[in-house]
């Protein structure tokens, strides 16, 4: 029985030692736990991270002055073409005309609470993009400027055609045809965007210099609206009954031209010279109802806009302007091969 009591109390003595030691095992797993303090940590910095840093395709929306004239799509189908090759994600966007400044205000807007990496704007007027553009800079989202620059210093660059130049040599053309004298009236599409401006000065500038004995007798503003402009060239020749050329500023300019010229019969009496291209368009080139137009290179703006971007995300320096160049066609060289991957339909 001594034997037996002496054995139960050495269990009970093991078991309340056993009972002592047992949390030895608790400070070894101890290590673990200040790993799962500073997880989220590192998923809050994944939240703020720009999106190169996350492995997500960074996001560029790209706000046009609008899509209903071909010129924007083709533009469009160059920024995808980049949007692929440099494995971003792009939106394109614009408002449903050219005169819808508000609109387009209000897509910039959008696009910025969206936290992009970068933004393409093609700015319908450009005082009234201003103050959001102070909101891009101070949230460190570059902007890109196409087609139509901005009267700021904030965009890091503009991919755009060199309208003055490119203006000019529709002056000169426009002037040798009617013998260097005489009556001409011009239709622009807007006089608040920098296309609209550098068109329209160009044109006019280079007349007053190169052409003086060239009296431009009338300027009107038809928003790029086909109609409008249709309306506005056939008072045009109303009032100037000794009208002997006009210049459209952009596509639906130019169709407000010819549509004017042919309703009023005043087609081979009045030399039409235009800006950009489209099915009607070339079509009267190459008749020869339209002496020419300067073709741009949109869907080479499409694609600049975007590599430019990029190249701005990743903190590359660029240049203040991209030049994308243009050209003089009509019917001679329409059909030429340097010329007409550069015409839209």
């Amino acid at each position: 029985m001594k034997k037996f009591s002496v054995l139960l109390l050495c269990a009970m003595l093991l078991g309340i030692l056993a009972g002592c030691v047992a949390p030895a095992p608790a400070p070894a797993a101890a290590p673990a736990a200040p790993a799962a303090t500073t997880a989220p940590a590192a998923a809050s910095a994944a939240t703020t991270a720009p999106a190169a840093a996350t492995g997500a395709k960074p996001y560029i929306p790209v706000i046009s002055k609008g899509f209903q004239h071909q010129f924007w799509q083709a533009v469009k189908a160059g920024a995808q073409k980049a949007a692929t090759e440099m494995n971003v994600d792009m939106t394109f966007e614009g408002p449903e005309t050219e005169a819808m400044v508000d609109k387009q205000v209000e897509m910039l807007q959008t696009a910025l609470d969206k936290k992009p990496a970068a933004i393409c704007l093609a700015a319908l007027d450009s005082k009234a993009m201003t103050p959001l553009l102070e909101k891009a800079k101070a949230a460190n989202i570059p902007i890109i400027g196409f087609d139509s620059g901005v009267d700021s210093d904030i965009p890091v660059t503009t991919a755009a055609t060199d309208n003055v130049a490119a203006a000019s040599v529709a002056a000169d053309k426009m002037a040798a045809a009617i013998g260097d004298s005489g009556e001409v009236a011009v239709i622009v599409h807007d006089q608040t965007s920098r296309t609209g401006i550098d068109r329209r000065d160009g044109f006019l500038n280079q007349m007053k210099t190169k052409h003086p004995n060239v009296n431009i007798v009338d300027v009107q503003y038809g928003a790029g609206d086909q109609l409008k402009s249709t309306d506005i060239a056939k008072a045009m020749i109303q009032a100037h009954p000794n009208l002997k050329g006009m210049f459209g500023a952009n596509e639906g300019s130019m169709i407000g031209v010819m549509n004017g010229v042919k309703e009023m019969n005043k087609e081979g009496k009045i030399v039409m010279v235009g800006y950009d291209s489209g099915k009607q368009l070339i079509d009267e080139i190459r008749s020869g109802v339209v002496l020419g137009a300067i073709t741009q290179d949109p869907i080479g703006i499409g694609y600049k806009c975007i590599e430019s971007a990029v190249k701005a995300i990743k903190g590359e320096t660029l240049p203040k302007t991209i030049d994308t160049g243009f050209h003089w066609y009509d019917k001679t060289n329409v059909d030429d091969p340097t010329i007409k991957p550069l015409l839209y339909q």
